[in-house]
């Protein structure tokens, strides 16, 4: 095969030239269609928030685009001097670009290893790019290959398990307190960034009811509007956190808002059970004494970090294996379109030995005519074969061989020559 895999991402690239290099939807639909009528080749473009790579392939004789025009048409559509692409592009070839996809699908190549979002992106990629019929045979395959991997990865090995981000891993700790959350009550307080980031999340878990109170009415009303939640003045906080089960805290006060004799006072008039307390805002919004480990559980953003961390570290544990996967499939997948693409040269050496063997035996059974049985004419005949079997071998499994290497398909063409394939 001839591929070429060429892009950047977070570890070799600011945000701000990622940014740069952005595409919306319609310019995505262009640059596809460009790049495909430009150099004649099968393309494919996953951009996201972390990183921009193009995969490029042309039909096995000829070499993909050069990597300097493939950079030169980034600069071209997105308006930049090229100077400033210069140092930030890493690029591979045939088996490493199919091993590199391979690892970007199965979560392995991403800022937080294992987040499951890369293989949809991946996915609609090559939809997109199927829809704008920029896709041939190599990466109808090896793109579908590729969703096979993040499927394996994500069920034969824990990579993907739990949630890591600092917002999602307050889901973790309230699953530890409750099992249910059809009866549950979910207040925030405040109406910042991190507070709606981290709803999202406790929204999963599908509470009976979402209050949000805000000292702005205003914006607590915003809020409200988009999750489905109920707005709460201000005045009613006291209130409400003794009815509330899962307390989110995001305000920008400098001094607590809520102090031990303070919530000693809310705690007398609960009347529900457990309530898990997450104040995210720097300073903190409630004292952390409150906390009992009995009824009340209060967590902060750096509990939340140290989670998150674990987190990581558990799911490192699991990258040996999903390595492996990468690598098995990998090597499946050069195999298979190795076999594909040199199915018919492999056909018409075997169909031009096999015409020239019987020729040869029919000749010798003639010379021989009456003076053979038939069982030492069935054994000419299966000693010919065998020999045309042994002949064969070498040729056809370096064919095999040969496909795990780069720049390939030199023997293919060799031998296609030496026994005059094409006359």
């Amino acid at each position: 095969m001839r591929l070429l895999a060429i892009g950047c991402n977070y570890r070799n690239s600011p945000l701000e030239l990622r940014e740069r290099l952005a595409f919306d939807e319609t310019k995505l639909a262009l640059a596809l269609e460009e790049l495909n009528s430009r150099y004649d080749c099968e393309t494919v473009i996953i951009a996201t928030c972390n990183r921009i790579e193009l995969y490029l392939a042309r039909p096995s004789a000829i070499n993909p685009p050069d990597p300097e025009l493939v950079t030169e048409f980034l600069a071209e559509c997105h308006h930049l001097d090229r100077s400033i692409l210069a140092g930030h592009f890493y690029q591979f070839h045939d088996a490493e670009a199919v091993r590199h996809l391979f690892r970007v699908v199965a979560g392995l190549d991403s800022m937080i290893i294992g987040e499951a979002q890369i293989t949809g992106q991946v996915k609609r990629a090559y939809e997109l790019a199927k829809a704008r019929a920029t896709v041939g045979p190599l990466f109808n395959a090896l793109f579908q290959r590729a969703a096979r991997v993040a499927g394996r990865v994500r069920s034969e090995t824990g990579l993907s398990q739990g949630h890591v981000s600092v917002s999602s891993a307050a889901v973790e700790y309230v699953r530890q307190v409750f099992d249910h959350f059809g009866d549950k009550t979910v207040l925030v307080i405040g109406a910042g960034k991190i507070g709606e980031l981290t709803l999202r999340h406790l929204r999963e878990l599908q509470p009976r009811r979402i209050l949000l109170t805000n000292r702005n009415l205003k914006k607590a009303v915003e809020l409200a509007g988009g999750c489905g939640g109920t707005a709460v003045p201000w005045e009613e906080l006291d209130h409400v956190l003794a009815t509330a089960d899962i307390v989110l805290s995001t305000t920008g006060s400098q001094e607590p808002i809520v102090s031990r004799e303070r919530y000693d006072k809310i705690q007398a008039r609960r009347s529900g059970g457990s309530v898990v307390i997450f104040d995210m805002a720097v300073p903190r919004d409630f004292d952390p004494q409150i906390h009992d480990g009995d009824r009340t559980f209060v967590f902060n953003i750096d509990d939340l970090q140290r989670f998150r961390e674990r987190k990581l570290q558990e799911r490192l544990k699991h990258a040996a294996g999903a390595e492996a996967i990468v690598e098995q499939e990998q090597q499946r997948f050069i195999t298979d379109w190795n076999r594909r693409r040199h199915g018919p040269v492999i056909a018409r050496l075997t169909e031009e030995f096999e015409a020239k063997r019987k020729a040869i035996v029919s000749r010798l059974m003639d010379r021989l005519d009456g003076r053979l049985g038939a069982a030492d004419r069935a054994y000419i005949e299966g000693a010919f074969r065998l020999y045309q079997n042994q002949v064969l071998h070498g040729p056809i499994s370096a064919l095999t061989e040969e496909s795990h290497e780069s720049g390939g398909h030199t023997l293919l063409e060799a031998l296609a020559k030496l026994f005059r394939l094409h006359d």
